[in-house]
This record gives C-alpha cells, sequence and structure tokens, in this order.
C-alpha cells in the first residue's frame, strides 16, 4: 500500500472514530436482551454473534472495547470498518468467503476454543441479503460456542439502495440493540439436521428484526 493511501485510510479511520463516538453520544439508547448473553460471557463461554450485512453501522461503536474478534472482509469495502475499529479494542481478521479461509476459519476455532467471540456475518460478504449462510453455524457445532443473533434499529432509519439494504441511523434518535437468546447446537448434527438449523437461525434473525423495529410502537 502507497504512503499516500496509507494516509487516506488512516484519515477514515480517525474520522470515522470520531463521527461514530459524536452520534452514539446523540443518541438515546435501549438495550434488550443482554442478560443470557452477557452471562454466557461471565461464565467465559464462547459465542458467535450473528449479524446481518446490513445491520453492521452500530458495530464498530456498540461492541468496542470488548476484546471480540470480527471477521472483516479482505476487499477495499472492508477496509472502512476495520480502519474504524481499529484501536477500539477488536482482534481484527481479515478474511471472507470468496478468499482462502482456511487460515482465518483456524484462528476463529482457536479463539472460540479459548472461550473468546467473534462476529460472523451469515450473509455476508455480498449476499443475497438476509440469507443465511452456513458457515457460523458449522463454526459454532466444531467449537460449541453459543450462538447469539443480534439487531438494531431506530425510528429515524435510513436504508442505502444496496444489496444488503443498509440500515443508518440519524443523529439524536432513539436506537434498540436487541440480543436474541443464546443457542447451543448438537455438535453430532448430520448435513440434514444442519440444513434445518440454517432455517431456523435465518428465521430467528428475521424475527429480530421485526421486534426491533417495532420496539418504537
Amino acid at each position: 500500500m502507497s504512503f499516500l493511501k496509507n494516509v487516506r485510510w488512516w484519515f477514515v479511520g480517525v474520522v470515522g472514530k470520531v463521527g461514530f463516538w459524536l452520534w452514539a453520544k446523540s443518541c438515546r439508547w435501549t438495550i434488550l436482551g443482554e442478560e443470557k448473553y452477557k452471562k454466557l460471557r461471565t461464565e467465559g463461554k464462547a459465542v458467535v454473534l450473528l449479524i446481518w450485512h446490513g445491520n453492521i453501522f452500530i458495530v464498530p461503536y456498540f461492541f468496542r472495547r470488548r476484546n471480540i474478534m470480527p471477521l472483516i472482509s479482505p476487499s477495499e469495502d472492508g477496509e472502512i470498518p476495520a480502519r474504524i475499529m481499529s484501536g477500539w479494542g477488536y482482534k481484527i481478521l481479515r478474511g471472507s468467503g470468496s478468499h482462502a479461509v482456511i487460515k482465518v476459519w483456524n484462528e476463529m476455532k482457536q479463539e472460540l476454543n479459548n472461550g473468546g467471540e467473534v462476529i460472523i456475518i451469515p450473509d455476508g460478504p455480498k449476499g443475497p441479503n438476509r440469507i443465511f449462510k452456513m458457515g457460523g453455524i458449522k463454526l459454532a457445532r466444531q467449537t460449541g460456542a453459543y450462538l447469539v443473533p443480534f439487531s438494531f434499529s431506530t425510528p429515524k432509519k435510513k436504508n442505502l439502495k444496496s444489496w444488503d439494504n443498509f440500515l443508518m441511523s440519524k443523529p439524536f434518535s432513539k436506537v434498540v440493540a436487541i440480543y436474541g437468546d443464546p443457542i447451543a447446537l448438537d455438535p453430532h448434527l448430520d448435513e440434514e439436521a444442519l440444513e434445518g438449523e440454517r432455517q431456523r437461525l435465518e428465521k430467528v434473525l428475521l424475527d429480530l428484526d421485526e421486534k426491533a423495529d417495532h420496539t418504537f410502537d
């Protein structure tokens, strides 16, 4: 990477951090369903957080300083969240389903086997939108980690015209961050049963989106 490109990305990271901090401090937050998630982490249980690509807007600020390992695409699009999250207490891991992932897969497994926490985008990096892919399920089955769905919403929302219908929140908004119930998988599930779990988790995340959307009705 050239010197000028490094300076540009450094600037993106600094401005992004300041912008997210100012936005978050202007908002009124409601956090739901956190108790079971916090209990798992207090007990040192491994967790795979599941968040749709279109709902990652609040992730850099909301999960900062928790020593979480997010899996971020190595593409230039992934450079923006990577730079913003850098220095905010994340174990940033670059990789995606469209690149060689054996190394990052093993790193995620090691993190979870040590009682850590990772963030998986089950419809990322390029969709289809809100179609749950199998990676997070197989990771949880291999490590015994709990799957924890997560969503957010706001009455003053703006959805971008992108493949993931990316959700953004305006400053001075009410914002709800909502955790679903932790899900433990049977490590002996066969492929047919895994597909059933994939469909179930897809519905769980979609239902959680709907619950978040109706929080302020």
